[in-house]
This record gives C-alpha cells, sequence and structure tokens, in this order.
C-alpha cells in the first residue's frame, strides 16, 4: 500500500472544514503561493541586485545553464502536486486547517526523497541563482537550505508521532533528500 492514515485522534479546538475547501485551499496554496516564493521572489531580488554574465542582450550561455535546474524544480514540484491531489480522496469528509500530515505518501518521488518538495524548491533557487547570476539569490537559496535543516527534524518528529512504525519504516527504507531507495520492503 502507498499510503498510510493518521490515527483517529481526540476533537481538537482547530476550525476543521470540509475535504473540498481543504483542497481548494491547497490548491491555491500550490498554484499561488508557490510560484510567487519560489519564482517571483528570486526575480524581485534579481532585479534589485547585480546580474553577473548578462549583457544587454540577455543572460549569458553559462547563466542558461541555471535552467536546467529550474525545469527539473517545476517537473518535481508536478510531480509531487500529482500525487498529493491523486490522494484526495483518502482525505477524511472533514479536515482540520492546521499543519499536520493527514495522510503519509509514500509512492511517486515520496519513493525517491522524504521531502521531494523541498528538494525541488532548492532546485529552483540554485537554477535561478545561476540563470540571474545573483549573489541576493544565492544567499536567498542559502537560507532556504539552512530553515530546511531546522524545520525537516522537526516535521520527521510530527510524522513519526503520527504515523508510528509505518513512518519509522519509511524512514528507513526512502533517503531524506534524494539517493536510491534502500530495499527494505514497506508493508
Amino acid at each position: 500500500m502507498s499510503v498510510s492514515h493518521t490515527p483517529t485522534a481526540t476533537p481538537s479546538s482547530r476550525a476543521n472544514v470540509p475535504r473540498w475547501i481543504g483542497l481548494l485551499l491547497a490548491l491555491v496554496a500550490w498554484l499561488v503561493a508557490l510560484p510567487l516564493v519560489h519564482g517571483v521572489l528570486p526575480w524581485v531580488i534579481s532585479r534589485r541586485t547585480p546580474r553577473h554574465g548578462w549583457t544587454a542582450d540577455g543572460p549569458g550561455m553559462w547563466n542558461a545553464l541555471g535552467l536546467i535546474p529550474v525545469a527539473l524544480g517545476a517537473a518535481c514540484l508536478v510531480w509531487v502536486f500529482v500525487v498529493s491531489f491523486s490522494h484526495a480522496r483518502e482525505l477524511p469528509p472533514r479536515v482540520e486547517l492546521n499543519w499536520s500530515p493527514k495522510i503519509l505518501l509514500r509512492d511517486g518521488p515520496f519513493a525517491l526523497s522524504r521531502n521531494p518538495m523541498y528538494v525541488a524548491e532548492l532546485l529552483l533557487w540554485f537554477g535561478w541563482t545561476l540563470w540571474y547570476g545573483s549573489v541576493a539569490v544565492f544567499v536567498g537559496f542559502l537560507i532556504l537550505g539552512v530553515l530546511l535543516r531546522v524545520v525537516v527534524p522537526r516535521e520527521e518528529r510530527d510524522l513519526e508521532a503520527a504515523f508510528g512504525e509505518a513512518y519509522r519504516e519509511y524512514k528507513a527504507a526512502v533517503p531524506r533528500w534524494i539517493g536510491t531507495p534502500r530495499r527494505r520492503r514497506m508493508k
């Protein structure tokens, strides 16, 4: 099986909404917030700082290499989006509006990395750094990397608390960032 569900918990005081509203909010986050943060923000930063390798005609040849990680990052985000939304029917009829996981995804990009979305975001920022030739965008890339080194262990603790043994098996089988999945089979 490719997913695990959160054990039934006691009701909380947090707002819960019908599944379709939760999915609509997630869709807005995916289609508005992510492009703003990982596309528009690097562009704005690069417009306000020097662009190395650029001429009046546009980016230099080396800058164009930045489009490779940008394309890979965008493709990975689309893959994560498709796989995530393909499991929408497995959500309960009402979902809490919080950041806690509802389903443990283990297929698609989640079979190659426990954090494919973060890998994609880092690829985007690295690619924009090369494309724009911007030291300031590179600083943004480094800040994102440091933030993820703080956030990911906390998220993993939350996932382990929510999914228990299923997450521990997944964690043992799939690398945190990217790599070859270990041979151990997940139940």
